[in-house]
C-alpha cells in the first residue's frame, strides 16, 4: 500500500468546462455538482461547465467552483478501485484548497464546506470595496552582494516591512505573493524590481486576500463558523497558517478564521509531509499549479495529477 498526501489546487485554477467529463461519467461526481448546484442556487452548473469564463473568474462563482470540482474528482477516486491500495496520510491546499482538504479528511462535510467557502467569498469581496489592495507575485529575488539562491526571503521581509506591505503566500523556493494596500504593494513591487527580482507578476485578483486588510472579513467569518458543525479529522490536514498537521475541530475552527488574513505557507507545508515519509503527492482538481511547486520545492517529491476520468485510469505508483 502506497503513503501518498492528497493535495487540493486554490483560486485561479478554475477553467471553463473543468469536471464534466467526470460529471458525465461518474455517478460520485454527478452527486458532488448536483449537491452544489442545490445550496448554491441554479446556475452554478453552467458557470462551471459552459462560462463565461469572466463570470467564473469572479470570486462568487470561483471559489465555490473549484471546491465542487476538487471533491467531485476524489469522489471518482475513492470509488476506483485503484483507490484501495493508496494509504492517505495528510491532505493539505493551498488557501482556497484548505477546504477542500477539510472535507476530503472528513472534518468538513461537502454542504457545510461549500456553504463555507459561500460565504468566505462574499465577505473577501465586501472587504475588497473597503480600502483599494492589490498582489503581486514575486519570481527568484537574489540583491546584489547577498549570497543567496532561488528568493531572499529576509530582503524580502525587511522590503514589505519599509513599504507596509505584507506576504500573503510563501509559495516555493523560488516564488512568494506579497499583498496590501495598492500604493503600498506597488512602493514593495518598486523596491523589489529596483534590487534585481526575476519577475514581478501584478495578479488578476480582486483585492489585498491575506492581508490585514481582510479583518472585516474575518471577523464576521468567526461568527459564521461558530454555527457550522466541524469534525475530528479521519486524516490530518496541514493547516495553511502553521504549516503542522491539525484535527481537532477547535482547532480547525480557529485556523480557518486566521487563514483569510494570514499569511499561507505552502512551501512549509509541504516540507511538512515530507518530513513525514510522503514522497508522492496526487493533486486533486484543476490545473497543475501545485505540481509546479512541488518542482521548486523539492524535485525529488512525485505529483499525480486527477483532472478527468484518464488520469484516474492511468494513475500508477
Amino acid at each position: 500500500m502506497t503513503n501518498i498526501a492528497l493535495i487540493f489546487p486554490g483560486q485561479g485554477t478554475q477553467r471553463v468546462g473543468m469536471g464534466k467529463e467526470f460529471y458525465d461519467a461518474s455517478s460520485q461526481a454527478k452527486e458532488v455538482f448536483d449537491a452544489a448546484e442545490k445550496i448554491f442556487g441554479p446556475g452554478l452548473l453552467d458557470v462551471i461547465f459552459n462560462g463565461p469564463a469572466e463570470k467564473l473568474t469572479s470570486t462568487a462563482f470561483c471559489q465555490p467552483a473549484i471546491v465542487t470540482a476538487s471533491i467531485a474528482a476524489l469522489r471518482a477516486l475513492e470509488a476506483h478501485p485503484k483507490f484501495k491500495n493508496i494509504n492517505v496520510r495528510f491532505t493539505a491546499g493551498l488557501s482556497l484548497g484548505e477546504y477542500s482538504a477539510l472535507v476530503a479528511a472528513g472534518a468538513l462535510s461537502f454542504e457545510d464546506g461549500i456553504n463555507l467557502v459561500r460565504r468566505r467569498s462574499a465577505l473577501m469581496e465586501e472587504a475588497t470595496k473597503i480600502t483599494s489592495g492589490k498582489m503581486a507575485a514575486i519570481i527568484g529575488f537574489s540583491p546584489k552582494g547577498r549570497s543567496v539562491s532561488g528568493l531572499d526571503k529576509s530582503r524580502l521581509r525587511e522590503i514589505c516591512s519599509e513599504t507596509g506591505a505584507e506576504i500573503a503566500n510563501f509559495n516555493s523556493p523560488e516564488q512568494i505573493v506579497i499583498t496590501g494596500h495598492a500604493e503600498k504593494v506597488d512602493a514593495a513591487c518598486a523596491l523589489i524590481k529596483g534590487e534585481g527580482a526575476k519577475s514581478v507578476i501584478p495578479l488578476d485578483v480582486a483585492g489585498a486576500f491575506h492581508s490585514s486588510l481582510m479583518q472585516p472579513a474575518a471577523e464576521k467569518f468567526k461568527a459564521v463558523l461558530k454555527d457550522v458543525s466541524i469534525h475530528v479529522s479521519r486524516i490530518p490536514v496541514i493547516a495553511n497558517v502553521h504549516a503542522l498537521p491539525q484535527t481537532n475541530p477547535e482547532d480547525i475552527r480557529q485556523n480557518l478564521s486566521l487563514q483569510i488574513t494570514s499569511s499561507v505557507l505552502w512551501e512549509d507545508s509541504v516540507r511538512t509531509m515530507a518530513r513525514e515519509g510522503i514522497t508522492e503527492f496526487i493533486e486533486i482538481g484543476p490545473g497543475t499549479v501545485l505540481k509546479g511547486l512541488m518542482r521548486k520545492i523539492d524535485p525529488a517529491l512525485k505529483v499525480h495529477n486527477i483532472q478527468n476520468p484518464d488520469d484516474i485510469e492511468n494513475l500508477s505508483f
